[in-house]
């Protein structure tokens, strides 16, 4: 890659944060000690991935965990948001997350039919293009490039990265058309009137979101939504004016109880904020599913997802 899109990168995130995302990248773990005690990262533990595996085929669930992978439940959700301008009463927002896309069962065929019979105004992408944690990223490219036209909509999209992803493939998305958000944040006009979508990096493995940069720009009286790749940062959104924060990373459990009962979560936060619309504070939030699946591709007692956010102003007729 050009050197000269690496300084890119690192003038947009700075040079603190750059040189601590690429010197994690190039050491990827499986947990770590830190001043908060041992963090273990699921996703990079494959030994319970080999496991899981073993025990699906000799019971004979694996085929139909992994076709699970590919049967989405598209999930019609709306939000009432106090401060939105009138002229984005009934907005609607395709929101994808974890798409790990150069893993699909079905190479992402089902997940564009479906896309394709969807009507949007803006899609947004909340992390995790790559199905695994490291290697090269071609695959995902490949995928990307096939979904892409599903997804073209009045306002385009809207990305963030995820754990999984490393900072070099922001070129090669953006070069797609995707806006990515590297702590940073547009504004979407309807004549005179905006909303905000602020991007942060991810929260999970790097740590190495920064909201106050992400929110710099935005006037305190606007309507702001937040991407995050997990609902890790919530109070700390709440305190900054989120008005909704959009995230995803959990994947709902992936692997779950009868009743949709995450075994495993992989979030540092309460367990209601891990799938599904959720308040705290003053701020809404949804928490997705995920629209792909990671570590061993097969879903048991949790479907992927597509989502469809209406914005709605509070006090006004909802969206029919």
């Amino acid at each position: 890659m050009d050197m000269q899109v690496f300084d890119n990168l690192k003038d947009r995130l700075g040079s603190s944060v750059y040189s601590k995302r690429m010197r994690m990248q190039a050491n990827r773990v499986a947990y770590k000690l830190s001043s908060k005690g041992t963090q273990v990262y699921w996703e990079n533990f494959e030994p319970m991935y080999k496991v899981l595996r073993s025990l699906l085929k000799y019971s004979g669930f694996l085929n139909k965990a992994e076709q699970n992978t590919v049967n989405f439940s598209v999930e019609e959700v709306s939000v009432k948001l106090k401060r939105l301008p009138e002229k984005f009463h009934g907005y609607r927002v395709l929101h994808l997350s974890d798409l790990h896309i150069d893993f699909m069962h079905d190479e992402g065929n089902n997940l564009v039919e479906i896309i394709k019979s969807m009507d949007f105004d803006l899609c947004v992408i909340t992390g995790d293009y790559r199905f695994h944690t490291a290697g090269v990223s071609d695959g995902v490219i490949d995928g990307m490039e096939k979904l892409m036209p599903s997804l073209e909509c009045r306002d385009g999209v809207i990305g963030i990265l995820g754990n999984h992803d490393d900072l070099e493939i922001v070129p090669q998305l953006e070069s797609l058309g995707i806006n990515m958000l590297l702590n940073e944040s547009l504004a979407l006009q309807k004549d005179e009137q905006a909303i905000w979508f602020a991007g942060v990096e991810d929260t999970h493995y790097y740590q190495t979101d920064d909201i106050d940069k992400a929110m710099a720009p935005v006037p305190s009286s606007d309507t702001v939504i937040l991407l995050a790749h997990s609902p890790e940062i919530i109070d700390i959104a709440d305190e900054v004016g989120v008005d909704y924060y959009l995230c995803g990373h959990t994947h709902g459990g992936q692997v779950c109880l009868p009743g949709g009962i995450p075994v495993i979560t992989n979030a540092r936060c309460k367990r209601k904020f891990v799938r599904g619309s959720w308040e705290f504070g003053n701020m809404k939030g949804y928490t997705s599913r995920g629209t792909g699946s990671s570590g061993l591709p097969v879903r048991i007692n949790c479907s992927p997802e597509i989502t469809i956010h209406t914005l709605e102003k509070d006090g006004l007729p909802s969206v029919k």
